[in-house]
């Protein structure tokens, strides 16, 4: 049987949406190391899912359980942008930890509050270099789909970092806030 030739698309499998090969290595090098941060993220949050405890552990294990959730599905976005773009997307643990900006902790079980702590300074520092990925797509690399879709995970990162800051807040919180009930002008609470 007689194979016909395989076009251009085919021993490329890259479709044009108007990104030079530069361009599109830029964006495959970001998609990548976005995709190893929520790597990292997500097995650290399902840790903490498998391991909390203490007098809070079914809101937080089912708040973490929801967590690695919307990671998993961001993880697989992000991956089948990396194919949309033109590259392959990274799929092995060693890949993650070298490209990785977050780290892991091995061996490390802290309590459940220091567990929401360290995932909110997580979350943060993912919101912190996706907002510099943004940039870079966008100014740098001209290809603003790639930055219009990271801004929507840095806004799914923001809306996780808040429910863990209002997790660990403070039971005086409060007390700090201009005019709140409860406070006086010298910051400290009425009795």
């Amino acid at each position: 049987m007689a194979t016909r030739p395989r076009t251009s698309h085919e021993r490329n499998h890259k479709i044009d949406i108007g990104l030079t090969d530069q361009q599109r290595r830029g964006s495959i090098d970001i998609l990548n190391r976005i995709v190893a941060d929520q790597h990292v993220l997500s097995l650290k949050t399902r840790k903490y899912h498998w391991n909390v405890i203490g007098p809070q552990f079914w809101a937080i294990h089912a708040m973490l359980e929801e967590q690695y959730e919307l990671l998993a599905a961001a993880i697989d976005e992000t991956a089948e942008r990396v194919r949309q773009v033109g590259g392959n997307a990274i799929a092995t643990m060693r890949e993650y930890v070298e490209l990785a900006r977050l780290e892991e902790q091995p061996g490390v079980y802290p309590n459940a509050r220091d567990m929401l702590h360290d995932l909110l300074h997580d979350h943060e520092a993912a919101i912190r270099n996706l907002r510099e990925d943004i940039d870079r797509l966008a100014d740098e690399l001209e290809d603003q789909t790639t930055a219009d879709f990271v801004t929507s995970l840095a806004e799914q990162h923001e809306k996780i970092a808040w429910m863990l800051g209002s997790m660990v807040a403070d039971d005086h919180s409060l007390d700090e806030q201009e005019g709140s009930a409860g406070s006086r002008s010298d910051g400290k609470r009425k009795r």
